[in-house]
């Protein structure tokens, strides 16, 4: 299974989306900040997460989230608005 998954940062109040196999270790890189396009929104929480069958469909949604309309759909399925 790949993930496609959000993260939120009430810090500095911005989303992360991102794909990966492992999902757990992946959250606590972000927390421990080993991923440099995060480590300055730390802590990080998982809001929101989908699975897919296989990493081309995971980066497939991944690539549609980070698009404006992406964007719109995760705020409304997510109450963010």
């Amino acid at each position: 299974m790949h993930y496609v998954y959000i993260l939120q940062s009430f810090k500095i109040n911005k989303l992360y989306i991102g794909s990966t196999a492992d999902l757990r270790n992946r959250i606590i890189e972000h927390n421990l900040g080993q991923t440099k396009s995060t480590k300055f929104g730390r802590p990080w929480k998982l809001i929101y997460y989908e699975a897919h069958l296989n990493k081309t469909l995971a980066l497939k949604a991944e690539i549609f989230y980070k698009t404006g309309q992406g964007r719109r759909q995760i705020k409304k399925k997510l109450g963010l608005n």
